[in-house]
């Protein structure tokens, strides 16, 4: 036995790569390699001599498998001073760029439509977006029996069994922080709310939460045509193109009287172009102040009237950029922003600091 671990242990030091150290560990105790078929010998032996030669075979099973663990671990450290040698690395040169990350496209376009609210004097409004069913419904004039206020199309808050105050709902529109900023500071106002929005639908072109900016303008003289010029500015700036509007009569329990807003576009490959063709695409919904909104939130009717507006902030994003499902926004793996072009925009934001993702 002895000999037998003399020859493998010197056979195995002398191994001077890998491909030659792993034919040593198969002729030695691969299936047929020799200490396994000694081992195999074990059954043939009378009980005493098992007694000694098993004990001695394992012991020179561990012994020989822990010489080929420490052969391959000198050989792999030699072969990496080897490498080391002959290969070197400059720590001085400049490394590679590496992408810092992109800004999600929501929140980008908010920045870009906030902006150029503000450079036609719009302030930024924001109010919670759990809300009682009086600012979400009642102010706003939408009547107790109005589709909105259905359990089906509205996330209501459950109340614990006796607990008989007001429902609070997940906030449908921004509609509610006009209400509160007229409250709080009164008229003449002119306000944009962005923010979160909630509502039990889900498709192509709607998910239960999405975003929302609407526009507020109040003073003593606004009318219709102050709202069709401030629309026509903004997409105009938005798109990057002239784009002219279309208004159709509708109907809105807060504004009267109320327009659908349509802008002009074509269809090419089927992809929209805003801002050519002959062809229109609705994207909001407008109109003057209703009277009874006004008494809710404490302004004389009489006195002040102003116009209000409402898109999504999904939707335009999708125009812009050429994105086909809303849904992809939220679901997605988000690497799908790079074919669209986002990256960080080296502007302040609306919320402070840089709009750049870390």
């Amino acid at each position: 036995m002895s000999d037998l671990r003399a020859s493998w242990l010197e056979r195995i030091g002398g191994a001077s790569d890998e491909a030659t150290l792993e034919e040593v560990r198969v002729a030695a105790l691969g299936k047929k390699g020799e200490v396994s078929l000694k081992m195999r010998e074990l059954g043939k032996m009378t009980p005493e001599e098992r007694q000694t030669a098993g004990p001695a075979l394992n012991a020179l099973k561990d012994e020989l498998n822990a010489a080929l663990g420490a052969r391959k671990a000198s050989l792999a450290d030699a072969a990496l001073e080897e490498r080391l040698k002959s290969e070197w690395l400059d720590m001085s040169l400049s490394p590679r760029p590496v992408r810092a990350g992109t800004i999600h496209p929501i929140s980008q376009v908010t920045e870009e439509v906030t902006a150029i609210f503000a450079d036609m004097g719009f302030a930024v409004a924001e109010g919670p977006q759990i809300e009682t069913d009086w600012y979400n419904f009642d102010a706003l004039n939408i009547p107790g029996h109005h589709p909105a206020r259905a359990e089906m199309d509205t996330f209501y808050m459950s109340r614990k069994e006796g607990d008989n105050r007001p429902p609070h709902v997940l906030r449908t529109h921004t509609s509610p922080v006009q209400i509160r900023s007229l409250e709080a500071s009164g008229a003449p106002t002119r306000i944009i709310c962005p923010g979160r929005v909630y509502r039990a639908d889900y498709d192509q072109t709607h998910t239960p939460m999405f975003h929302q900016i609407e526009g507020l303008a109040i003073d003593s003289d606004i009318s219709m045509a102050n709202l069709k010029w401030v629309l026509e500015e903004f997409f105009t700036a938005y798109f990057g193109t002239k784009v002219n509007t279309r208004f159709r009569a509708s109907h809105f329990p807060f504004t009267e009287p109320s327009a659908e807003v349509d802008i002009q576009c074509s269809w090419v490959d089927g992809q929209v172009r805003v801002g050519e063709g002959d062809g229109w695409l609705e994207v909001l919904g407008s109109g003057m102040v209703h009277p009874n909104v006004l008494r809710a939130a404490g302004v004389d009717p009489d006195e002040w009237q102003g116009f209000a507006f409402g898109m999504g902030i999904d939707r335009i994003a999708m125009l812009k950029y050429g994105i086909p499902d809303l849904r992809a926004f939220f679901d997605s793996d988000l690497r799908w922003l790079r074919n669209y072009g986002f990256a960080s925009l080296d502007m302040p934001t609306v919320h402070g600091g840089m709009s750049g993702a870390a």
